[in-house]
């Protein structure tokens, strides 16, 4: 890192939040593939959109067409991934934004590892709980039936372990919570962290 010596800038992520009325942070969905972690994360962007909230999404899918379009999926990548997600969303912190992540991270390891990067006052984690057999069951993108046959490699909850946050912020069950209401309740849940605290 020698001869790297990092900006002052003269607005701050504090200069931003007052201007938009409200604090800034991330918002982590994390769960298996299919669990409905997308499309929670877009439903709470919507509802915060609507209450004129800087928002914005990042997902994974759409994060390896781009940013990270050259990594694969071994345990180094994986991390790699998942560094970059969450130096990417600490910026968008920095500018003011509340930002929605949909990443699988499914380690307990990777999590602390994001959360440290982010701030732990800057991150809400939320474990979208959808057991196996559902998440099998709506297979939206094809990729269990995939990973059963072999064609797909390293599939997480099939040859590589899921691990349950221990704690999270808020847990959504979706077999037992309709999306309506799940979005409600995060949106509820995040009315606090968005106050601004002088």
């Amino acid at each position: 890192m020698e001869n790297i010596i990092p900006h002052n800038f003269y607005i701050s992520k504090e200069n931003r939040n007052h201007q938009n009325g409200h604090s800034s942070f991330v918002v982590w969905f994390t769960g298996l593939s299919g669990s409905g972690k997308s499309t929670l994360a877009n439903l709470v962007e919507k509802d915060l959109f609507d209450k004129n909230i800087k928002t914005f999404v990042l997902d994974g899918d759409n994060i390896r067409r781009g940013l990270n379009k050259g990594l694969g999926f071994s345990r180094a990548e994986r991390q790699e991934n998942l560094r970059r997600i969450a130096e990417v969303a600490k910026l968008f912190v920095e500018s003011g934004t509340v930002v929605m992540t949909s990443f699988i991270s499914p380690l307990e390891e990777d999590r602390k590892f994001i959360r440290k990067i982010i701030g732990d006052n800057n991150f809400v984690e939320i474990f979208v709980n959808t057991s196996l057999e559902e998440c099998e069951r709506r297979d939206v993108k094809g990729l269990y039936k995939k990973a059963r046959a072999g064609k797909i490699k390293n599939f997480t909850g099939i040859d590589l372990p899921y691990e349950a946050p221990k704690k999270p912020d808020l847990e959504v069950k979706t077999e037992e919570e309709t999306l309506e209401d799940a979005t409600k309740r995060i949106v509820l849940h995040l009315q606090e962290k968005l106050e601004i605290t002088v």
